[in-house]
């Protein structure tokens, strides 16, 4: 595949086809294979921008020849490579790899559970430890990864989203690195009581009886049953888990706690939790877009259920259209939320894909709605709104990313 690339993005191994763009009066004719740093060095004395690169075809490691220590311009080509922020098609493929990841052990420790075995916490905290070091370094990283959803994985992606919208709000509220990922550990483990219920109860579509209810309610103190017995759990990370649906007005349970009761960690999973249980889909029910789940918290917040300043502070952390979600212009146009605009949050950098009126693909444009009048936000919506399916979205942005 030929992808066009900054030639600071050019990494050695790769094969160059041909030049894209070059200023001075130089030119290189010979192309090829990129061995080592001092070939980009070259190439960027000689004013090359930006190259053509055949991705099929990458140098085998032991044809690379050594990089000499006195090559500047190559170090500085790395550097600058190396702090080049990250495209969105880079960074969903990150998240994609990690949301796997969290499902397979998310699995692997139901299926522990169900089995008697014992928990084990160690990959449990590799995954969170991997997910809040992306976070602290990019909060935008793993924003997308609420968008990559299957009916049918409710359970295993509830818990693994979970997680990460608190290590997203968590660093967003100033906490330390350590202390966000304890509590990042306690959301991953949240719903493990879960697992304890019947399925008939706990995917049934439509209302529950008073009975299934009180049954559903159970499952938080299954969940603290199984965490405390955790060898190695901080006390932390078994709150966040025991205080997820507990309510400042002391609807929630299992405990009916109320306002003080209830610390500023069971205040923001309670609000992380809801956020994405509105947003999901499950077998039973679609999800709604994350602007009506703002509503809603909203909502919740103004009757006394939910932390108000923190529920505020949530809707200005995620963004009024979050990282990853999908909205429509006015230009007829679907396009995925890139980047955030902290200056003005209705007009953030988006990538536009797909055609409305002509209900196909197009070739994606990004538009920075901060500095273009012409184009404007219409409303948040959802792929399926559109027959469409956000996974499929999603690769497709990163192919031709």
């Amino acid at each position: 595949m030929l992808v066009e690339k900054d030639i600071a993005r050019v990494s050695v191994g790769s094969f160059v086809v041909s030049i894209a763009k070059q200023t001075g009066k130089n030119t290189v004719k010979r192309c090829g294979w990129v061995r080592d740093l001092h070939a980009i060095e070259v190439l960027i004395e000689r004013g090359v921008e930006r190259v053509v690169v055949d991705t099929s075809k990458v140098l085998a490691k032991e044809f690379e020849e050594p990089v000499s220590s006195n090559h500047k311009d190559a170090k500085q080509a790395a550097k600058l490579k190396e702090k080049e922020p990250e495209t969105f098609a880079e960074q969903a493929v990150k998240a994609k790899e990690l949301f796997k990841e969290s499902k397979d052990i998310q699995r692997k420790l139901l299926d522990d559970i169900v089995c008697g075995r014992e928990v084990e916490l160690e990959p449990v905290e590799k995954i969170t430890s991997d997910t809040t070091k992306a976070i602290f370094e990019n909060p935008d990283a793993l924003a997308c990864v609420i968008n990559i959803r299957q009916k049918d994985d409710y359970l295993l992606e509830h818990s693994t989203s979970v997680s990460i919208l608190t290590t997203i709000f968590s660093r967003y509220l100033g906490f330390d690195e350590a202390t966000t990922q304890e509590i990042a550990v306690g959301a991953f483990l949240h719903d493990a009581g879960k697992i304890k219920l019947a399925d008939e109860v706990l995917n049934k579509p439509g209302r529950l009886t008073a009975e299934e209810f009180e049954v559903i309610k159970t499952h938080v103190n299954h969940s603290v049953d199984i965490i405390s017995k955790i060898n190695g759990i901080s006390d932390l990370s078994v709150q966040v888990a025991a205080l997820h649906h507990e309510k400042l007005d002391g609807s929630g349970y299992p405990f009916s706690l109320t306002n003080k009761q209830i610390s500023i960690y069971g205040r923001i999973i309670a609000i992380c939790d809801i956020f994405d249980a509105l947003t999901a889909h499950r077998v039973y029910k679609d999800g709604i877009a994350q602007v009506k789940a703002f509503a809603i918290l909203l909502s919740m917040a103004e009757s006394g259920a939910l932390d108000k300043k923190l529920v505020s502070q949530f809707i200005k952390c995620m963004g009024v259209y979050p990282v990853g979600s999908l909205v429509k212009l006015s230009s007829n146009q679907l396009a995925v939320v890139e980047s955030r605009n902290s200056e003005d949050p209705i007009r953030p950098k988006v990538k536009a894909f797909y055609s409305v009126s002509q209900e196909n693909f197009l070739e994606s444009r990004e538009v920075d709605l901060s500095n273009n009048q012409q184009e404007h936000i219409e409303k948040g919506v959802r792929a399926d709104d559109f027959d469409l399916d956000m996974n499929k979205i999603l690769e497709f942005l990163m192919l031709e990313g």
